[in-house]
């Protein structure tokens, strides 16, 4: 089964950036759609971001769309999330999941890391 252990979390203010890291252990994240979820305290789970497993084809949520980016590096088990501009809206733990089927769906992403504190402030 392994483990997916997100890093790069932190205090920001409002219009900076972050980059944060999945590094999977124990696992591979080649052949496998990746994504990053978010959940505010008292909020939802949203569904940020997705890359398939070649990388060619990625989603982003209306509310990050233009100012993230996903991106992995199949050789170092690792995706990224870099995240700009940032908004105190954003404010979050972020986790990052692994798919055995679409890149797209939130409903796809099975297996989840425990996830890292950003903390965006006005």
């Amino acid at each position: 089964q392994g483990q997916l252990v997100e890093s790069g979390g932190g205090l920001v203010p409002a219009g900076g950036s972050l980059r944060l890291s999945c590094v999977a252990s124990g696992r591979t994240t080649d052949g496998y759609p990746m994504g990053w979820f978010r959940q505010g305290r008292g909020k939802e789970p949203e569904f940020v971001a997705g890359i398939g497993s070649s990388a060619t084809n990625t989603y982003y949520d209306e509310s990050v769309k233009g100012r993230f980016t996903i991106s992995r590096d199949d050789a170092k088990n690792t995706v990224y999330l870099q995240m700009n501009d940032l908004k105190p809206e954003d404010t979050a733990v972020y986790s990052c999941a692994a798919s055995e089927t679409y890149y797209n769906r939130a409903s796809a992403f099975t297996f989840r890391g425990q996830g890292t504190q950003v903390t965006v402030s006005s």
